[in-house]
């Protein structure tokens, strides 16, 4: 038996359904899930064309299993969020060389330009600033934290982690 809030329990009405919010939902899913890979390629295929509107586009039957159960979990759980559609439409620009929206791809830690970042590393305190493009510490320009957290403290550290950032979790913008 799977255990799962109601979705009564749900916080609020705007966030889309997830997984445990529905014990009903979620094993609809999964039998649908389950079902995908006892069926013929044919069925699969059968199964793109409700699913997509389409006709499939190969017979590879690992490509049809796992994107019919991508889809089949979109269409219960909603696909991604507005900002993770927004920043692979930049990436996918960026790869295509097309200008524009590379202000989405900053990663979500890093503070504002001309923030001072200070850390204490054996008793001495340490000050980076924060550029647009990369980070200054003791008049050298840097592309990451962890090269300067490196330089500070002689091993291989994970700069954001030297540094006190984390990650800004979804909700807290």
């Amino acid at each position: 038996m799977m255990m799962g809030r109601s979705s009564a329990a749900k916080t609020s009405d705007s966030e889309p359904p997830r997984p445990g919010d529905d014990d009903s939902r979620d094993a609809t899913v999964l039998a649908r899930l389950a079902a995908i890979r006892t069926m013929s390629v044919a069925d699969l295929k059968a199964e793109w064309r409700r699913l997509f509107g389409a006709d499939a586009p190969n017979n590879s039957r690992p490509f049809l299993e796992l994107r019919l159960a991508y889809r089949i979990q979109e269409l219960a759980y909603g696909g991604p969020s507005r900002e993770t559609v927004r920043l692979l439409d930049a990436l996918a620009d960026e790869l295509q060389g097309k200008p524009g929206r590379k202000a989405v791809l900053r990663e979500s830690r890093m503070p504002v330009a001309g923030t001072r970042l200070v850390r204490e590393w054996n008793g001495v305190e340490h000050t980076v600033t924060v550029l647009r493009d990369g980070f200054e510490f003791e008049g050298r320009r840097y592309k990451s934290l962890s090269a300067i957290a490196r330089a500070i403290a002689g091993t291989r550290w994970n700069g954001w982690r030297f540094f006190g950032l984390r990650e800004i979790k979804r909700g807290e913008r």
